[in-house]
């Protein structure tokens, strides 16, 4: 599957409606589109998938490594993958969009805000290009689309001003009806804010999708097998995964790894829905806070406090964390009652807390490592926890924040609970699976 990454010139510049624009163009001319992400985000890919009938694929160097990046890579489909970029082309030092276009060899389409330039925009990409070389980063740079450009004049002379080797791949204009609503933690969500079909398509006119098509290439296999050493084989156990407006953030891999080794259901704590018959309960993050009255009443979470006690193991991430704590406080100070499993009350805040790539080491051995193992992942949250004198913590934080600052992975029973969300690709949920697979008789 060939692909190209689009990389901003900043965070703001309008990497998600140009990558929106582009699979609709792209499909428009025929061509079947993969999208992905590169970073660790769960909000821009919801809106890949609204616009192209898939799931979005996570590509994160931290997250993944270089072999695990590949291989998640080659379980897209279609005929090309979209990469959307996180941040400005070279930010950050965990997994940059240049990192991960320079370990799937994928060139680079510069998106750049041209609301204001001309020349300038190509000025703005001729530098882009030549500080990969200034950094001894292997990328190429192939050309650019200009974000909210007009036609005209004003496109003619952005074509113009560009050198021979950076290609003119097309515009997307201006409009209102190409802006996506934001909350807290990003943008809203792709089955809440899914950008209109027809901007979309009059976007995708000013754009030359097969010049896109021609420039994409395919990247290397990878070298290994999973890094993590643990083989595919199916485990005898059942995972209730919950899935509702409240745990929305899970990665694609994540729920095909549970898929390929144990039998998955799901069920919606927001609905009121019965744990379904499990030997493991995993609830991903999302936006329980927007749902703390509906999750208080409907009885689900008091059922998995229950089963939690009995000894089913429960895993939260995030979002999942706060629903297995006793308390949740609203920014407005609305409390509510959560499933009581971890000795901790969480508040929401009006800034975020924690934002960062983090890499936890296992103080013991808990449900998704060993003792001594460590594991990468992602934080980004606006609560905070307020957790007993006598809480246990399964990690402490060699990278990043994780719950008081030096630790992060409450446990209670046989139940965890993290602010890190962890890729399948750290082994982290193949340790899970294989903890809550009921002992043979």
């Amino acid at each position: 599957m060939n692909g190209f990454v689009l990389g901003g010139v900043s965070s703001g510049v309008g990497k998600t409606v140009a990558t929106l624009s582009i699979i609709r163009s792209l499909a428009d001319a025929g061509y079947d589109v993969q999208p992905a992400k590169a970073g660790p985000d769960f909000i821009d890919p919801s809106h890949h998938e609204a616009i192209a009938g898939r799931p979005s694929r996570t590509l994160d160097l931290w997250l993944e490594g270089e072999d695990g990046l590949r291989r998640n890579y080659r379980r897209g489909e279609g005929d090309i993958c979209v990469v959307e970029g996180v941040m400005g082309l070279y930010d950050g030092d965990g997994s940059s969009t240049a990192m991960v276009a320079e370990a799937l060899d994928l060139p680079v389409v510069l998106v750049v805000d041209a609301k204001a330039g001309m020349e300038s925009v190509a000025a703005t990409a001729l530098g882009f290009e030549n500080y990969a070389d200034t950094i001894g980063r292997d990328i190429e740079v192939v050309g650019v689309v200009a974000q909210r450009a007009h036609g005209g004049r004003h496109e003619q002379g952005i074509r113009d001003a560009l050198p021979d080797d950076l290609e003119y791949f097309g515009r997307i204009p201006p409009s209102d009806d190409l802006e996506i609503p934001d909350r807290h933690l990003g943008l809203e969500m792709g089955d809440e804010a899914a950008l209109p079909t027809d901007a979309l398509r009059e976007a995708a006119e000013s754009l030359r999708p097969e010049r896109l098509a021609a420039v994409a290439s395919e990247p290397p296999a990878s070298e290994t097998e999973p890094s993590t050493g643990v083989p595919a084989d199916p485990v005898d156990a059942t995972v209730a995964v919950a899935s509702d407006a409240a745990f929305c953030f899970r990665y694609p891999a994540t729920i095909e790894r549970v898929r390929e080794r144990a039998d998955l259901a799901t069920f919606s704590p927001v609905a009121g829905d019965p744990v379904p018959d499990c030997d493991g309960v995993y609830l991903p993050g999302g936006y329980p806070e927007l749902h703390a009255d509906d999750l208080a009443s409907a009885g689900t979470l008091d059922e998995l406090g229950d089963l939690a006690s009995e000894g089913v193991p429960v895993l939260g991430e995030c979002g999942g964390l706060m629903a297995m704590s006793r308390s949740l406080t609203t920014a407005e100070g609305e409390r509510s009652e959560m499933a009581g499993i971890l000795p901790a009350d969480v508040t929401m805040h009006d800034r975020y807390q924690a934002l960062d790539h983090v890499e936890l080491e296992a103080i013991e051995g808990s449900l998704t490592a060993d003792t001594g193992e460590t594991v990468r992942g992602h934080e980004f949250h606006y609560s905070s926890a307020d957790v007993d004198s006598d809480a246990r913590f399964a990690f402490e934080t060699v990278r990043g924040d994780g719950i008081d600052g030096e630790h992060d992975g409450l446990t209670e029973y046989e139940s965890l609970g993290t602010y890190a969300h962890v890729h399948p690709e750290s082994g982290a949920f193949d340790r899970f699976l294989e903890r809550v697979e009921p002992p043979r008789k």
